[in-house]
């Protein structure tokens, strides 16, 4: 079985690379258009029966915890669309996209991989800029109820849906949406905690 690591950053899964075990590693870059580009080179060259994504992410509730891991089952480009009186318009809204046209599911994401996890399941949204601007934040909760926001994630669920590749998103929470002072955040925690979990999943298949 062919298997690839995916994350945006060395920083998000070098514990992972310590490891021993068969895969292959691909640090795509940072946002949407360097996972796109880069994961698509990467599976033009060769085939993957299944790429994981591991990373960290922010969470927009106090349900999930700093520090917690969990499996992103659907995410979208939350901020692809129109911002008009103070409310987003995604291009679902504005008729640019069929909710339902693949690989869409009423605008969403969704993996469909079947595999037994013990963790947290949660909704996500992609953006390209992250702000503390609880405005911001305010419209993007208010349109899309997410848990946790990351800078790639739907790029991840885009590519492997359009190319039929079995994949996983999991993320550990390393601080929460807003919060910009990095001194309170939990980020080697989250790190060492979803790199665990990677661990697992890649020694389980």
């Amino acid at each position: 079985m062919n298997k690839l690591v995916i994350a945006a950053t060395q920083m998000e899964i070098q514990p992972l690379m310590s490891a021993h075990f068969e895969a292959d590693f691909l640090i795509t870059g940072v946002g949407t258009p360097a996972t796109v580009y880069n994961l698509l080179k990467k599976i033009a060259y060769k085939k993957y029966d299944f790429i994981l994504q591991v990373g960290v992410a922010g969470s927009f509730k106090e349900f999930f915890k700093l520090g917690d891991v969990v499996f992103v089952k659907s995410d979208c480009f939350a901020d692809l669309g129109a911002i008009e009186n103070k409310k987003f318009h995604s291009i679902f809204d504005l008729n640019f996209n069929g909710l339902n046209e693949f690989p869409f599911k009423k605008g969403m994401l969704e993996n469909e991989f079947k595999m037994q996890l013990s963790l947290k399941e949660a909704k996500g949204i992609t953006v390209n800029c992250l702000t503390d601007e609880m405005e911001q934040i305010g419209i993007l909760q208010g349109k899309y109820q997410a848990d946790v926001e990351s800078m790639e994630g739907a790029a991840l669920h885009f590519v492997c849906l359009q190319e039929g590749i079995p994949f996983l998103q999991i993320r550990g929470i390393s601080n929460f949406v807003g919060e910009r002072d990095k001194s309170k955040w939990q980020l080697k925690y989250a790190i060492k905690n979803s790199n665990w979990a990677a661990l697992q999943i890649i020694e389980s298949m």
